[in-house]
């Protein structure tokens, strides 16, 4: 019999007890073993035993991003520091890492939940992955590596950037499987429309993680990779790293692992949860983790719940690929924009690829807004100007405010291996 990583449980109702009686551990794991969530609990006047039904969950504090920092360095840490056999971390917006603490237990887990990923993404024995990722502190590299590794398929660890040597091995090894950023991938995708090897590798798979990419890039990528499927991998260094869910082949939306976790998604202004279908901001809780738990924790990361089982016939529940960060907000002429507000307009418009930047400045003491938006390869830029207005009509009806936009010559806007800039403020104080 094929080893399976899927959830034991056979259905939504077996999976919710399931939920509960690993919450109330969870939950009481936390206050018994870390000072930090005990004096958290007591300031708001909930115990353990007040976990009756999952539901209840709602009547626990929040956990953010500065906490982590606050509590640095081995923040939430909720067993003795002789169990851990692993840290990893990421940067953090006050100059203070984010540093989280494994126990074996925890990234056995881990590798079974990225299993998982390649198992849903039809990925296991015989297939080889190449991983072009960051290795070390970061999540990205190892969780990508353990999972293959767990799921019966071959590592090929070449790591973040070397188009060189990703070109070779992807020609020499015949790599099938491909794990990078969108920014990488595109990035590899034209090098090889460049090199005249468009059709001429073997790959067939891209997994995709830590940025958000829309429609119009996705096609890109998968039209020069020659690849037939391309998955999306969610995850963050506090919720073990990626790893924590897959759109399976149907696309349609992300399966994420809710025997490992609760998701919660809430209006990031008044923290209360949005009907399903509405987009939020995603607040998760472990349900399993031992070093550092997380209960409420607040993840900026903006999302909506999709509703109805997916015709795959899987159990497991699925939120929308992520839109943006609600930290990634900015404010213009009184409007709060997300990126990917534009990304999403730029991805109905004919004409134009899936590379833009926005640019903020100021103008005769006036907030001035342009969007720089690259023409479709062999496009006349005769027709700039119309696709121009065409931009520019829709982000006044969507988002009601006025921009200038600007056509521009593909491949001008600056590429990166990791995760591209988008938005570039340039109105000072």
């Amino acid at each position: 019999m094929t080893k399976t990583f899927m959830p034991e449980q056979e259905s939504w109702e077996q999976l919710r007890w399931a939920q509960l009686d690993m919450l109330q551990w969870s939950v009481r794991h936390a206050y018994q073993g870390s000072h930090f969530y005990r004096r958290r609990f007591d300031q708001v006047g909930v115990a353990p035993a007040n976990i009756r039904t999952v539901d209840d969950l709602r009547s626990l504090p929040f956990t953010t991003a500065h906490d982590l920092q606050e509590d640095y360095p081995f923040p939430l840490l909720s067993v003795p520091h002789d169990q851990l056999v692993r840290i990893h971390s990421s940067s953090g917006t006050t100059g203070r890492r984010k540093i989280l603490g494994y126990t074996q237990k925890d990234v056995d887990d881990w590798a079974d939940m990225f299993a998982r990923c390649y198992e849903m993404a039809g990925v296991g024995p015989g297939d080889r992955v190449q991983i072009m990722v960051g290795y070390g502190l970061w999540t990205a590299g190892v969780g990508f590596q353990a999972g293959c590794e767990r799921a019966g398929a071959m590592a090929v660890p070449v790591g973040p950037g070397n188009l060189e040597l990703q070109i070779q091995f992807l020609q020499d090894l015949q790599s099938n499987v491909i794990c990078c950023t969108a920014s990488m991938a595109l990035l590899l995708a034209e090098e090889l429309e460049k090199r005249d090897l468009v059709g001429k590798t073997n790959i067939q798979t891209v997994i995709l993680g830590s940025e958000v990419c829309g429609d119009a890039m996705r096609a890109r990528i998968l039209e020069l990779t020659g690849a037939t499927d391309l998955y999306d991998i969610p995850g963050m260094t506090e919720l073990y790293g990626p790893g924590t869910g897959l759109d399976c082949r149907y696309h349609t939306g992300i399966h994420y692992w809710a025997d490992y976790y609760l998701l919660e998604i809430l209006d990031p202004v008044t923290l209360e949860p949005v009907p399903e279908g509405e987009i939020g901001e995603m607040v998760v809780t472990t349900l399993r983790k031992e070093a550092a738990p997380l209960i409420r924790y607040r993840t900026r990361d903006l999302t909506r719940l999709i509703p109805g089982q997916c015709e795959c016939g899987s159990i497991l529940p699925r939120h929308d690929r992520l839109m943006g960060r609600s930290d990634d907000m900015f404010k213009y002429r009184a409007v709060n924009i997300y990126p990917g507000q534009i990304e999403s307009i730029l991805s109905k418009t004919e004409g134009v690829s899936c590379e833009y930047n926005v640019r903020l400045t100021m103008a005769d003491g006036k907030h001035q807004m342009t969007v720089l938006a690259e023409r479709v390869p062999g496009a006349d830029s005769a027709a700039d100007a119309a696709v121009a207005q065409n931009i520019a009509d829709s982000i006044k009806k969507e988002i009601m405010v006025t921009a200038e936009v600007q056509v521009v010559d593909y491949g001008s806007l600056p590429r990166s291996e990791r995760k591209s800039k988008r938005v570039y403020d340039e109105r000072g104080t």
